[in-house]
């Protein structure tokens, strides 16, 4: 079975409990990310260039992803019994996710969250690019390639997603007794 399919399978398998983390994790990212963005408007954070267009949906795009991916590090409550046989011999054997898989998927969704951040954000208000080009090199270099960025930061969260996802599927945890 191909990963997405895989992915979609697990997603319906998912309980109120984990669908609920999804929203509450999506909510904070989105609400932070739009705080320090000034992609929400506050008096805190100050933005020296207007966002573009296409911010908004990355921006949202970005927090569902990472809410989802939150929520796949989520055990459903009601959990009973142990892994299937199949399952378990998989992992016996060393197929399937094991720590090194989970720390890459880890990683890339990290990756992904904070590329997706420089991607929406002021580009000479990014104290990095700030220092490294100036004001006018943030302006003439920097903001060019955010919107490349965004297709990079939003593809290693849907990586990392169906790697966690169909990890729920083929290499199910044992679950509690």
């Amino acid at each position: 079975m191909s990963k997405l399919t895989l992915s979609l399978q697990a997603l319906r398998t998912w309980r109120g409990r984990q669908w609920l983390v999804a929203v509450g994790a999506s909510v904070a990212t989105a609400v932070v990310l739009g705080l320090v963005t000034v992609l929400i408007p506050n008096p805190v954070f100050g933005r020296e260039v207007p966002p573009t267009a296409w911010s908004y949906p990355v921006w949202i795009a970005t927090s569902v992803l990472t809410g989802v991916l939150f929520a796949t590090y989520v055990r459903p409550r009601d959990a009973a019994g142990v892994a299937e046989p199949a399952a378990a011999a998989a992992l016996e054997s060393g197929a399937g996710a094991g720590p090194q898989a989970e720390q890459k998927t880890s990683w890339l969704g990290m990756a992904g969250t904070i590329t997706g951040w420089f991607a929406i954000g002021c580009p000479v208000c990014n104290k990095i690019a700030l220092i490294a080009l100036g004001y006018s090199g943030a302006l003439t270099y920097f903001a060019p390639i955010q919107p490349w960025l965004a297709v990079l930061a939003l593809v290693l969260l849907v990586v990392s997603l169906m790697y966690r996802l169909s990890g729920q599927i083929a290499c199910p945890m044992p679950r509690r007794a």
